[in-house]
């Protein structure tokens, strides 16, 4: 097995990966793999902006405030303050690297989305996941202490007990290099997970198809605390049809005055929230998913006619180029639109500072659970997130290095495995039990659950994930095996913490307990992996 030695791994080349790394290389050399292009990333997928108060009229407090409403009494206050304070100095560090906001007469140009009482959306036209990419990609390029691998897909992370502690500690990982077929170690002293989500887990998403839950379940593997997985958010405006991979019309849209419209053209969301189209996203999924069921129509109506057309051009460039390619003038007449699985408000639990229950493992963006976001997600939340807690975490690197360097690293071992190809009966296999994971994951753990629809799918995912188990036990140099494995794992927690959670709150809704539970289920739900098996806490 081929071996690499670095100071800092980095898992993702995302927001989170590349700030992390842009600032890690100040203490050490910095490895980043990624295991589609350098730019596949979620953050890359990403229209609306980042939220941060930039405004006169706007104040920590309000954001704070906001963020708190959006998250149903589960978020970490400290954290959401954390969020709230830092974040204007580090949209001003991804300004230092190049990231270009839209401006207006010198001004930035701040929009408005669900759940916000201020303008403070940043955003590049509607592409700024696309320009801040863009910016830290440069900017990695351009510095010599990093190292950046394409093709490289995270397998396992290596963990063994620390040399003086006897505590369990990341010391770097396995990974498939796709191009050569064969597994490569990683050595590093400092690990940081950020490889995003996992919206492929459900039948229609607006991730990109990374997007398989590799870094919770291989942090799960390993012994680290996850947290919040039932709390799953649908973004309530993917374009119809949205198989495949869906395209996102960001929110961004509403704010800027567009209105949700039931098939036969009334407003749905009139005498459903005082926000109207603006009401928080969990809020906005639910309404139009009653409606479609109750009316069977495959899809509602999302109306711009209250935006005058020059803004559109301006503003939502990306949308208008997409949807004319499918025959809809967005100018002229209402766009198609059903919710899709869009973002994981749980995953690797952290501190304030992006630690994980594993030292020497970091995690931060999606991946990560800081407690900021709670039971549901504020919109543009969560690239803020992602640039805060990276660099907190940067900032805990001087000790943490100097912690892991006193103790060796671990010698090499045999890897026995071999490249191989599956055979076609097999792939095809495979490729079913994805799918059935997906519909599973639609049908029984959407927008809207039961306890008995939540039963099934337990029992349906842990004999995918057993046999997921068996198929890698003894290696394999096959990517789609090694994602359909982490996909089956990650789909069974979040089924599992849905199932620990009854009640109803924020984006986990159960018709068999349609009301929040302040007495019992004012808490996380996290899951630890032990020698007894899995536990909520």
């Amino acid at each position: 097995m081929r071996r690499f030695s670095t100071d800092i791994l980095v898992i993702g080349s995302g927001i989170a990966g590349l700030s992390f790394a842009l600032k890690a290389a100040r203490h050490g050399k910095v490895d980043v793999i990624t295991k589609k292009h350098r730019a596949e990333s979620s953050t890359n997928y990403a229209q609306g902006g980042i939220a941060a108060v930039m405004a006169p009229e706007d104040s920590v407090d309000l954001h704070v405030r906001d963020t708190l409403v959006a998250g149903a009494g589960l978020c970490n206050l400290p954290a959401v303050v954390d969020l709230a304070k830092d974040g204007p100095a580090r949209v001003r560090d991804l300004m230092t690297w190049g990231v270009e906001f839209t401006r207006e007469r010198e001004e930035l140009s701040l929009g408005r989305e669900g759940g916000h009482s201020r303008r403070r959306i940043l955003h590049a036209a509607d592409l700024t996941g696309r320009e801040i990419e863009r910016a830290l990609l440069a900017a990695a390029a351009d510095d010599s202490e990093i190292r950046l691998h394409e093709d490289f897909l995270a397998i396992d992370l290596v963990v063994a007990p620390d040399s003086e502690t006897g505590r369990p500690r990341c010391r770097g990982a396995i990974v498939l290099d796709h191009v050569a077929g064969e597994h490569v170690r990683f050595d590093a002293h400092v690990v940081m997970l950020a490889s995003g989500g996992f919206g492929q887990a459900y039948l229609h998403t607006t991730n990109p198809p990374i997007a398989t839950g590799d870094g919770v379940a291989m942090a799960y593997r390993a012994g680290a605390r996850v947290a919040n997985l039932e709390f799953v958010q649908f973004h309530p405006t993917a374009l119809y049809p949205a198989e495949g991979g869906a395209f996102l019309i960001s929110e961004a849209v509403r704010g800027e005055g567009a209105v949700l419209r039931r098939p036969t053209g009334e407003d749905l969301m009139r005498g459903v929230h005082p926000q109207g189209s603006l009401a928080p996203r969990d809020v906005v999924a639910r309404a139009i998913d009653s409606v479609l069921k109750d009316t069977g129509a495959p899809h509602v109506w999302l109306d711009l006619s209250p935006i005058a057309t020059d803004t559109i051009e301006r503003r939502f460039p990306g949308i208008l180029a997409e949807c004319a390619r499918r025959g809809i003038d967005i100018r002229r007449e209402p766009v198609p639109v059903v919710p899709a699985a869009h973002y994981a408000c749980g995953g690797v639990q952290t501190d304030r500072c992006g630690r994980t229950s594993i030292a020497g493992l970091f995690a931060a963006g999606e991946v990560a659970c800081t407690g900021v976001h709670g039971g549901n997600r504020l919109a543009s939340n969560s690239l803020l997130e992602a640039v805060v807690y990276s660099h907190r975490a940067a900032g805990e690197l001087p000790l943490e290095l100097a912690r892991s360097s006193t103790g060796a690293l671990m010698p090499e071992e045999s890897s026995g495995r071999e490249r191989h190809e599956p055979s076609e009966d097999r792939a095809t296999a495979w490729q079913c039990r994805g799918n059935e994971i997906r519909r599973l994951m639609w049908d029984d753990a959407g927008i809207v659950r039961s306890t008995e629809r939540l039963d099934h799918a337990l029992d349906a995912l842990s004999d995918i994930r057993r046999e997921m188990e068996t198929e890698a036990a003894n290696g394999t140099t096959d990517a789609a095996l090694i994602e359909l494995r982490n996909l089956a794992q990650v789909a069974w927690l979040v089924v599992y913490s849905a199932r620990a959670r009854r009640e109803s709150r924020g984006l986990h809704f159960n018709v068999d307990y349609p009301f929040r539970d302040n007495e019992r289920f004012l808490h996380h739900t996290v899951v630890l992996r032990d020698g007894a098996g899995e536990t909520p806490d």
